[in-house]
């Protein structure tokens, strides 16, 4: 019996195929959802015609849709939603109302400008993934709020000239991937907060010209990679407070002339 159904595919898909377009509402069960490459009116046509209350998993991947169908929020358990390359895409305040979601990626979202403050009431949220989205100018403070947030990826957001203060916040942040986000000139004196941080990658960050004194205080951070940040000239000599540092990556630092002695 379709009403059974926990899994459909609709991949590339142009138009809904006529079975479902009777909003028949039959799929109470449907816990797995693939749209990938389906038309914007696929999109559409499905999701606002059903009842998708225990949704689980939704991919929406390069579908050329400008937001997401208002009747997605009503999808109290969605726990992982894929946007990569859905390149038109804009997020509402409506994001927040999808509070049981653990995994967000909008990565290679390349029209995507800001996220809305409503962000911050996704407080189950544990994986954020934002890389590639270029024109991603700045994060709203409300991201500080994300307490289960464990892992940010920002690789490749060119567009970012810097975070807030409140990132600070982000108790449970275990990786933080900033990766080829070239216009970077700075990190908050925040960023010593964040006490569960093991990973921070600043690969290619060739506008970074200096590292907070506060950086001394990751006391969990194990991995720090600074390959290729040009224009960073010396480190602090709090760095040698890391006392569970195990990889520093310092290559193509052209500009780096001298460590401190507190490196030992």
């Amino acid at each position: 019996m379709v009403n059974n159904l926990e899994g459909i595919s609709f991949l590339k898909c142009e138009v809904l195929p006529s079975f479902f377009q009777n909003g028949s509402k039959e799929f109470h069960n449907l816990r797995l959802l693939d749209l990938r490459k389906a038309s914007p009116n696929t999109v559409e046509n499905f999701i606002q015609g059903q009842d998708l209350n225990n949704l689980r998993w939704l991919c929406l991947q390069e579908c050329m849709i400008q937001k997401l169908p208002n009747n997605l929020f009503n999808c109290c358990h969605l726990q992982v939603l894929h946007l990569m390359k859905c390149n038109c895409l804009k997020f509402s305040t409506s994001i927040g109302k999808l509070s049981a979601l653990l995994e967000l990626n909008p990565l290679w979202c390349s029209k995507l400008q800001e996220l809305p403050t409503s962000i911050w009431q996704l407080n189950a949220l544990q994986e954020f993934n934002l890389s590639k989205c270029s024109s991603l100018e700045e994060l709203p403070t409300s991201i500080g709020e994300l307490s289960a947030l464990q892992n940010l990826h920002l690789n490749d957001c060119s567009s970012l000239q810097e975070l807030p203060t409140s990132i600070g916040e982000l108790s449970a942040l275990q990786k933080l991937h900033l990766n080829d986000c070239f216009n970077l000139q700075e990190l908050p004196s925040s960023i010593g907060q964040l006490s569960a941080l093991q990973n921070l990658h600043l690969n290619h960050c060739s506008n970074l010209q200096e590292l907070p004194s506060s950086i001394g205080q990751l006391s969990a951070l194990q991995n720090l990679n600074l390959h290729n940040c040009s224009s960073l000239q010396e480190l602090p000599s709090s760095i040698g407070q890391l006392s569970a540092l195990q990889n520093l990556d310092l290559s193509s630092c052209s500009s780096l002339q001298q460590l401190p002695t507190s490196i030992g």
